[in-house]
């Protein structure tokens, strides 16, 4: 090789670096210029600028409805009350309607043991008021019995002719059955009987079991209907 072509410049290439072939590739970059913050210019001549809006506040959990939820606890405050005095009330019904059912039930039994105890009790001076007394508490059947031939004033008589008088003491005394219907109930008296004569000397004592039947009017006026010996009594 010779100085001369030692000495000669190397040409250099025309093209750009990159790949060859007929159809290269350019790439081209964009500048993107950075955001500017927009700045309030204020025209004076327009008066002065418009606030900015406030943004409206994020949306999260919804905040609950304090008069929605006050008259809900008033309505369900009410509506309990409302159950415990409905309560409190029928409770009240039923004692009162329990109450009202024992005290029926024990008039028929003291209408009963009144009966009996007028029906035995006189003393000479008093027979006439006494069985006054007794019939004047009847009704129905026993009623007629004494109003017919005379028969209160047979009792009375019979009284006057043991010269002597009776006094009654109820051993006992239960209700067996009401029947609503004919409102006539069935009293099981026990009593014992003693007769005095005009000496003051006591008969011994004669107990007795006897069936009332007592009927209640519409006026809740209650009387001895019916009386019965029990089977098996004296």
């Amino acid at each position: 090789m010779s100085a001369d072509s030692e000495r000669r410049p190397r040409r250099r290439a025309a093209r750009a670096a990159g790949p060859t072939g007929a159809a290269g590739t350019v790439v081209k970059t964009a500048v993107v210029p950075a955001a500017v913050e927009p700045v309030d210019v204020t025209d004076e001549a327009a008066g002065p600028a418009r606030p900015k809006t406030p943004a409206p506040p994020v949306r999260g959990r919804r905040a609950p409805n304090r008069r929605l939820v006050g008259i809900l606890t008033l309505v369900v405050g009410l509506l309990a009350t409302a159950g415990l005095g409905g309560a409190v009330a029928l409770a009240a019904i039923d004692r009162h309607d329990i109450t009202a059912t024992v005290d029926r039930q024990q008039r028929f039994v003291d209408t009963a043991r009144q009966f009996v105890v007028n029906m035995f009790s006189y003393t000479q001076e008093n027979v006439d008021e006494s069985v006054e007394r007794f019939v004047g508490s009847t009704s129905g059947p026993l009623r007629d019995m004494f109003s017919q031939n005379n028969n209160a004033e047979t009792l009375k008589a019979l009284y006057r002719d043991t010269n002597a008088s009776s006094e009654a003491v109820i051993n006992g005394a239960a209700l067996e059955d009401i029947d609503e219907t004919a409102g006539n109930a069935s009293v099981l008296v026990a009593v014992r009987v003693t007769v005095t004569d005009l000496d003051g000397v006591n008969k011994p004592s004669q107990a007795f079991r006897l069936r009332v039947v007592v009927h209640e009017d519409d006026d809740d006026v209650m009387t001895a209907y019916d009386l019965k010996y029990p089977e098996g009594g004296n």
